[in-house]
This record gives C-alpha cells, structure tokens and sequence, in this order.
C-alpha cells in the first residue's frame, strides 16, 4: 500500500505548509460526488486523526482514512501548471472510468 507524490506535488505542498505557518502534511480522501460517484478531497492537516494511514514522500507527509484508502492505494499526486491554470493531478490505478468533466471517478 502506498500513496505518493511527485518532486512538484511535494514542492508546492512545503511551499503552502510554510506560507500557512502551520500544518503537518495533506489528506488526501474520497468523497461521494459528481456524476461518476466520487471526486478526491484534498486539505491541509493541522491535528492528525487517531486512525489516519500515514505515507512519506519527498519529505512530506500524507495522510489518509482507512476507508479512503481502499480507493486511493497506489495513487501518485502531480501538481502541474498549464499557462496560467494549475491544479493537482491524480494518477489512480483503480479508477476505472472518469466523467466528462473530469471531476469525478469509478472504481
């Protein structure tokens, strides 16, 4: 089981975590939403969950639910610029088909 982030994902989440001035890593989760019937969730983490699965990468912490991660095991997090759009990336080995829109997911 694992959840990682690539070299960029990592950088912009220390440069946020710092700028914030507080926080010790991200959760990532899964929400019930959109057409396909999921969508990520992403927040900073400021007080960890007694029950949180904790991964390491690049220096940063992820934390993650057990219930979520049933759906996010082997996920890698990219964070991309595109002119003047940017956003998170997710690259999940259990979707199995995303919407239209590409806000939701299947597993």
């Amino acid at each position: 089981m694992a959840i990682t982030l690539t070299q960029n994902a990592a950088d912009h989440i220390g440069r946020y975590l710092e700028k914030r001035g507080s926080g010790v890593g991200l959760r990532l989760g899964v929400r019930t939403s959109g057409c396909s019937g999921m969508a990520y969730k992403l927040e900073y983490v400021d007080q960890p969950q007694a029950d949180d699965i904790v991964f390491e990468s690049h220096g940063i912490k992820v934390y993650v639910d057990p219930q979520s991660l049933t759906y996010l095991d082997g996920t890698q997090l990219d964070y991309a610029r595109d002119g003047l759009n940017e956003s998170f990336k997710f690259s999940n080995p259990n979707e199995k088909a995303t919407c239209g829109c590409g806000e939701s997911f299947t597993v």
